[in-house]
């Protein structure tokens, strides 16, 4: 289960990130500022719910190679 609520929520925090740039794809910056607004917020909220709820579901970072 929390596997598949961290594939969730990870789309759905890249589709954020998407909602925030359209503006700039479409070069309406000045009335696309309810995008952005909305896309930072459902970013932010999405990662620190992947993060709050997914937390211990990550495997140690030794695996990768990185200390830090």
């Amino acid at each position: 289960m929390k596997q598949v609520m961290r594939i969730v929520l990870t789309i759905l925090m890249y589709a954020g990130v998407v909602i925030f740039i359209f503006p700039y794809l479409t070069g309406r910056i000045t009335t696309g500022i309810l995008y952005m607004i909305v896309g930072a917020a459902t970013t932010v909220v999405c990662g620190l719910l992947r993060c709050y709820l997914t937390e211990g579901d990550c495997g140690p970072l030794s695996r990768i190679g990185r200390d830090w």
